[in-house]
């Protein structure tokens, strides 16, 4: 049997740019393509533990205590916003590595509005993304440990166009690269 070894993942091809020198799985935008590509991966794989690296829009209003553009979140409590299970919380179980940690609510409808960021909040969460329940309920599910690291790219409202997310999210993954040099390679 071969040595188990660490899963580092993105969801977009974008996020990873730093990391062309490592070994990744890139699993697609939305839950869906979460899960099938990290259940295959798992599956196929002699995985010890899932180490998931991106981006994430903030939720919340300038002067309350929102998430920071410039900071790495640990992703410890993970919510669905989007459809009602219910057992509607998951947690992360690898190591805890650092103290900004947040909750974040995942959904395949990219939240833009102030009405969808203010449900968001209302559930706990001050992250939101497209892929990091799923993540969690499969890990789960084969009992593999995981870590979700956030940075956030953005207010989660419609000041971004797709472009500029891009160019966004490539020098998100400049920051994520010095982040898992320092603390997780």
């Amino acid at each position: 049997m071969s040595e188990q070894k660490s899963l580092l993942v993105f969801a977009h091809s974008d996020e990873a740019v730093a990391f062309a020198d490592v070994d990744h799985l890139i699993s697609g935008v939305g839950k869906v393509n979460a899960s099938v590509a990290l259940a295959g991966a798992i599956a196929d794989g002699n995985i010890k533990n899932v180490i998931v690296l991106g981006t994430a829009g903030v939720v919340g209003h300038a002067g309350e205590d929102r998430p920071s553009l410039d900071t790495i979140y640990q992703v410890t409590k993970l919510i669905q916003h989007d459809f009602p299970l219910p057992s509607d919380t998951v947690e992360t179980t690898g190591d805890i590595v650092l103290e900004t940690q947040a909750t974040m609510a995942t959904g395949d409808v990219f939240v833009s509005d102030e009405k969808q960021r203010n449900h968001v909040k209302e559930l706990g969460a001050s992250l939101v993304d497209m892929e990091g329940y799923a993540y969690a309920s499969i890990c789960q599910r084969f009992n593999v440990p995981l870590q979700i690291f956030k940075i956030p790219s953005d207010y989660a409202d419609d000041s971004i166009s797709i472009d500029a997310w891009d160019d966004i999210a490539k020098q998100k993954s400049v920051q994520l690269r010095e982040f898992f040099d320092k603390h997780l390679s």
